[in-house]
């Protein structure tokens, strides 16, 4: 931490002659405003970021911008091209497509934030404690993740979905987290077994201080950074996992939709009716490759050695080569 302080602080200027060489002292700065600093360097990240805070408010507030509602029909208006009246067109019901697309984007992002919430939750209590406590229960708990990851998880949850029609979306949100969560857990669990010999763990331990005290107060927050951009690019996954599945109907079920639905919905008509298809689906490949970009972004903030993190670093010593050798070059010629 004090190296990466003292090189973002820049280089010293050189003392003059006579005079004694003053210590570096590093910028009087933390470790997230480093992150921050690093994460709105990465221009792409920052796209990334306000790409998906717009989306998120057209999902939620898009609604408030047209009179017509998801479900309400225009029985004047079937599949007629976007106009100033219906902005997207209607479908062949008469149903607004701009609500329907709303709508849709709304539940595809609950679904995405909440299977990535509860997945993320899941794997890093797995992996903390198979990690932590290793002996049977690192064994019973990794004979877990081995197992679900032996069943095939899209023919598992089309088997089970059916059944739990009357359970809502929710329950639906509960099975793709079930399957989302074990290679992250892998990852926790190793990340783990060699925070156990740290210091500061061994002092805790023989402080006295219990097991998931010490778990979540010295092993999960020095995970915390791979949880973050695990849980970032799982948002992508689960939505597309929720679309791929409420395509073939085993996902969210009418009269709600979500962008899977508006998909499965507008393919038979998309050559003629282009309108019915490409806004949901130009929406979800938007908002996929917008939360791609910020994970990519986070990762190079948060881990220091990485490729990304490194660059700016790189570019700036070069600059401060380039300013000295102008500088010896200017005293040579004097």
């Amino acid at each position: 931490m004090t190296a990466v302080i003292a090189e973002s602080a820049g280089p010293a200027e050189p003392a003059g002659p006579g005079s004694p060489a003053a210590p570096a002292v590093p910028a009087p700065t933390g470790r997230g405003r480093i992150v921050l600093a690093r994460l709105l360097a990465a221009r792409s990240a920052v796209v990334g970021v306000a790409v998906v805070l717009l989306l998120f408010l057209l999902a939620f507030g898009g609604g408030l911008l047209t009179p017509w509602d998801y479900a309400t029909p225009d029985y004047g208006a079937l599949r007629q091209p976007p106009s100033g009246t219906h902005w997207f067109g209607t479908n062949g019901v008469g149903q607004d497509v701009f609500a329907q697309t709303v709508r849709g984007l709304q539940k595809s992002l609950v679904i995405g934030l909440l299977v990535a919430l509860f997945s993320t939750v899941l794997a890093s209590l797995v992996g903390a404690c198979a990690g932590y406590f290793g002996g049977w229960t690192d064994r019973l708990l990794m004979f877990l993740v081995d197992l679900m990851l032996v069943f095939p998880a899209f023919l598992v949850i089309t088997i089970v979905s059916p059944r739990l029609k009357g359970a809502g979306w929710l329950a639906f949100v509960l099975l793709l987290a079930l399957f989302n969560w074990m290679i992250t857990a892998r990852v926790v669990r190793s990340m783990t077994i060699s925070l156990r010999e740290r210091e500061f763990v061994r002092a805790a331990q023989f402080m006295g201080v219990r097991p998931l005290r010490i778990i979540s107060r010295h092993i999960l927050p020095n995970v915390a950074s791979f949880l973050i951009i695990d849980a970032t690019i799982a948002v992508g996954g689960a939505v597309m996992s929720e679309t791929a599945l409420s395509y073939f109907g085993f996902g969210v079920k009418a009269p709600d939709v979500s962008l899977g639905t508006l998909l499965a919905a507008g393919t038979s008509e998309a050559p003629v009716f282009p309108w019915l298809f490409y806004f949901a689906a130009g929406l979800l490949v938007l908002f996929v490759l917008a939360v791609n970009l910020i994970g990519d972004g986070l990762r190079d903030a948060l881990d220091p050695t990485s490729e990304g993190a490194r660059r700016p670093r790189r570019s700036r010593s070069r600059a401060g080569a380039g300013a000295g050798a102008g500088a010896t070059t200017k005293r040579t010629s004097a």
